[in-house]
């Protein structure tokens, strides 16, 4: 067992840290009103968009940087699609499988480019920005399109009743929040204890003690602060089971699947990955795909809590999820980076949006903060990669 090290403790947990010290700051700068509890859905409602893009993001950057500048203008292409097939009186469900089916269209068109015919991915997906801004336009004939279907409003987290139901009538305090919360914390617990005991059955490094349980209960205490400040609006919100879908599935994908393991080796070296006799072009081909499905889910989403799709919808969303990736810890060689993490800089760009908007700090200095955030975050890596050599 590895005794406890605070500076270790202290450089694994750095982006953590940020956002609580973040956090801190726009309590005090905002006299609380950023942790009142519709900030707090609207922070998690509000940047569905990012946490799903990230997590696809994170698997394209970690085959070696690699980044995918075409998710904006597919996520308008596609709530466009969506948007259009519901006004002509397309059931509801049909139109959603028609939107995931066309983003993994464009994500394997894409990802042919890069994989099989060697177009590096920045012009791969630089074109595909271009070009489907180009088709969401088209679809949208130029104008916005609403969507009033309640069934999809709902499910997708953009209609007046996009809330789990509380099924125990609590009053003032949404109980069946609560429950999830405690549920979660729960199963957080459980599985995390089950997990460092087969690794130390099997004769595996685990962290020291006092860091293993300072990590249940400070990652405990945010779960359940949390679905306490939800309980006390309106509960949780559909938009949410969405995102926390993606990123259980996608953490589990990259930490216990043999494709997982597949796009670590690939950024961490290429060619010793290829020699061992791994098809690298099919992990590249797996990467653009499953970010053409993530943009597809991220386009649902976000036209759904608009209620309506416009041809201006998705700008910069690329540069969101690339940002909350390198943020969040993945390396800009690739090789490096968690989905845990990547939401992590999810939630410290979109607290640092939020907060500075309750603050009234003007739209472009909050561009310059998030530009220079970014960028510490990314020169953070290189240093460390370069001291490590």
């Amino acid at each position: 067992m590895v005794s406890f090290n605070l500076s270790e403790v202290i450089k694994k947990y750095t982006m953590v840290i940020a956002l609580v010290v973040i956090i801190g700051i726009f309590y005090v700068g905002t006299n609380g009103t950023i942790l009142l509890p519709q900030n707090i859905n609207n922070l998690l409602s509000q940047n569905a968009y990012v946490f799903i893009l990230a997590t696809g993001m994170l698997l394209c950057i970690l085959t070696g940087g690699n980044i995918d500048l075409s998710v904006g203008s597919v996520v308008c292409f596609i709530g466009g699609i969506g948007a259009v097939m519901m006004s002509k009186g397309m059931n509801v469900w049909f139109t959603v499988l028609v939107m995931l089916l066309v983003g993994v269209a464009v994500g394997a068109w894409q990802a042919f480019w890069v994989a099989y015919v060697n177009v590096p991915p920045f012009i791969a997906t630089l074109a595909g920005m271009y070009a489907f801004r180009g088709l969401s336009n088209v679809v949208l004939n130029g104008y916005a399109v609403s969507i009033t279907n309640p069934t999809y409003l709902n499910v997708f987290g953009g209609g007046a009743d996009c809330y789990i139901p509380d099924f125990f009538h609590g009053n003032g305090l949404n109980i069946t929040c609560m429950l999830a919360g405690i549920i979660g914390v729960a199963i957080f617990v459980i599985g995390s204890l089950r997990n460092r005991i087969a690794a130390s059955r099997k004769g595996y490094a685990t962290t020291s003690a006092v860091g293993f349980y300072l990590k249940l209960v400070l990652i405990s205490a945010v779960i359940l602060f949390v679905t306490y400040k939800l309980a006390g609006y309106k509960g949780i919100p559909t938009s949410l089971i969405w995102i926390i879908i993606v990123v259980l599935a996608y953490h589990y994908f990259t930490t216990k699947t043999t494709m997982g393991r597949y796009l670590y080796a690939v950024g961490g070296n290429e060619k010793a990955t290829q020699l061992s006799g791994i098809n690298t072009k099919k992990v590249y081909f797996f990467a653009y795909t499953n970010m053409g499905f993530l943009t597809a889910i991220a386009g649902i989403l976000t036209v759904a809590r608009a209620a309506s799709a416009q041809p201006t919808y998705g700008m910069f969303y690329e540069m969101d999820a690339i940002g909350a990736c390198f943020i969040g810890g993945a390396s800009a060689y690739g090789g490096t980076g968690s989905v845990f993490g990547a939401i992590i800089g999810a939630l410290l760009m979109g607290v640092i949006n939020q907060g500075m908007s309750i603050m009234g700090v003007d739209a472009n200095y909050q561009k310059v903060v998030k530009g220079l955030v970014l960028l510490v975050a990314v020169i953070f890596d290189v240093v460390s990669k370069r001291e490590k050599k």
